[in-house]
């Protein structure tokens, strides 16, 4: 099985925490050189200091809440000279909330943090990636895209949107050797699980470790993921083993998700 990725370039989004940080590790692990895009250049800097492998990484600064930055980021990227063969899209979850609380400023703005930066960084890669005839679209959503989870409304909505984007490209460039897929994380150990509870806490009164319980209840595991094992996932997606896998959701969700 070739897993090797040396002499890819892998642009790695919201790679300063959680999923995307792991996924970064796990991508600089076999082989390839790692790009880290995020708000925080502290946070760049730090993270990519802790990048193991022998690969030439570097960063680039762009915020998520403006997609017009991180496509001119992108761009100016590739127009020096540098080809990005893997593109992880990934960046943290709009609010919880029922739908029916919901405005339209959080739709908006969600949408422009996901899907439209989704679609400027692709666009950006994908001249490349043709080029070379290798290219790897990773989208890091959710398990809501094949069951839409409650309290999650905006969430729901919006990455079923980037879903079917996703779906919609990977029919387009599939004959070029270039792959969409999405994965679907469950309940990650990450700082947004934090934060999700703390929202429920904070709405209901009850202990967090009750609404813990409760979460866990619902996973056949019966634990929470740790990021590296979605960013598991992710690497092996990203490698020439995974050439023939074109257009799925892949659920790392410990068995959650009740649809197939």
């Amino acid at each position: 099985m070739n897993l090797d990725l040396t002499g890819k370039t892998a642009l790695v989004c919201g790679s300063t925490q959680g999923i995307g940080r792991a996924a970064a590790h796990e991508l600089a692990l076999l082989g390839a050189n790692i790009v880290l895009m995020a708000r925080n250049e502290e946070s760049l800097r730090q993270t990519l200091a802790t990048l193991p492998g022998t690969g030439s990484h570097s960063f680039l600064v762009a915020d998520f809440s403006q997609p017009a930055q991180v496509g001119a980021a992108a761009q100016q990227y590739v127009a020096a000279g540098h080809t990005i063969h893997i593109l992880v899209n990934n960046t943290g979850g709009p609010p919880g909330g029922p739908i029916t609380d919901a405005t339209t400023e959080a739709f908006l703005s969600a949408f422009q943090s996901h899907l439209l930066c989704n679609h400027l960084l692709a666009q950006a890669v994908l001249p490349g990636m043709k080029a070379a005839g290798y290219g790897r679209i990773i989208n890091i959503i959710s398990t809501s895209v094949k069951q839409p989870l409650k309290g999650l409304g905006v969430s729901n909505t919006i990455r079923a949107a980037v879903g079917n984007w996703a779906k919609t490209l990977s029919l387009e460039v599939a004959a070029q050797g270039i792959t969409v897929n999405n994965v679907l994380p469950g309940a990650t150990a990450t700082q947004r699980l934090h934060s999700i509870i703390d929202a429920k806490q904070q709405k209901t009164g009850r202990p967090a470790e009750e609404l813990e319980a409760e979460m866990l209840h619902e996973i056949p595991a019966a634990r929470f993921a740790q990021p590296e094992e979605v960013a598991a996932a992710v690497a092996f997606l990203a490698t020439p083993a995974a050439a023939y896998i074109n257009g799925i959701n892949v659920p790392v969700d410990g068995g959650r998700t009740g649809s197939l």
